[in-house]
């Protein structure tokens, strides 16, 4: 019986050895129809409007101390903000910017910046990319990692710039260039 036992013990390990996958492996390219390498320029403008009967970004948590702040630290706000071509809201909408930026700094007014990029319209309509960065609002220019993206932009990489085009009450219109390799 003992010797039975071991011999199936044997055989079943064998056959387990034989059947599982590497771990890892490497390809020159890893998936049909990829073509690494594309440099693509991005300028549009961001709307964030949090005033209003359809605000696009809404305060959902914040610190026990944050409304005596007059940085607001330690706010968090949702946002789903409209992408559009022009600085005027009305000016075609070419995407949305779906995410979180939360107030993170004691002195100065910065929000770190966590945002997925979705375009609804024109050559990369349904691609994504994903943003995450130290955005200091009140400096002239600011530059944020884009760190991957979907679709169109998979194995993206690159910066995001944003400059403060208007500003009435707290909300904003933000003109990105978004510089990425994919």
């Amino acid at each position: 019986m003992a010797k039975r036992f071991l011999l199936l013990l044997t055989l079943l390990l064998a056959v387990t050895v034989t059947e599982s996958e590497a771990y890892s492996t490497t390809t020159t390219r890893p998936f049909q129809g990829y073509k690494p390498e594309k440099f693509t320029h991005l300028h549009f403008y961001f709307h964030d409007v949090i005033s209003g009967d359809k605000p696009t970004a809404i305060r959902v948590a914040e610190a026990p101390g944050t409304n005596s702040s007059a940085i607001k630290f330690g706010v968090i706000m949702i946002a789903d903000d409209p992408l559009t071509e022009g600085p005027d809201p009305s000016s075609k909408e070419i995407g949305r910017a779906q995410g979180m930026y939360a107030s993170t700094d004691l002195k100065d007014l910065i929000f770190t910046m966590v945002f997925n990029l979705a375009f609804t319209e024109g050559q990369f309509k349904g691609s994504t990319l994903s943003m995450y960065g130290r955005n200091a609002i009140m400096s002239k220019v600011r530059e944020m990692p884009i760190i991957g993206g979907t679709g169109c932009f998979r194995f993206a990489r690159g910066y995001a710039q944003a400059k403060t085009y208007k500003l009435v009450g707290q909300d904003a219109v933000v003109e990105y260039n978004v510089f990425i390799w994919h």
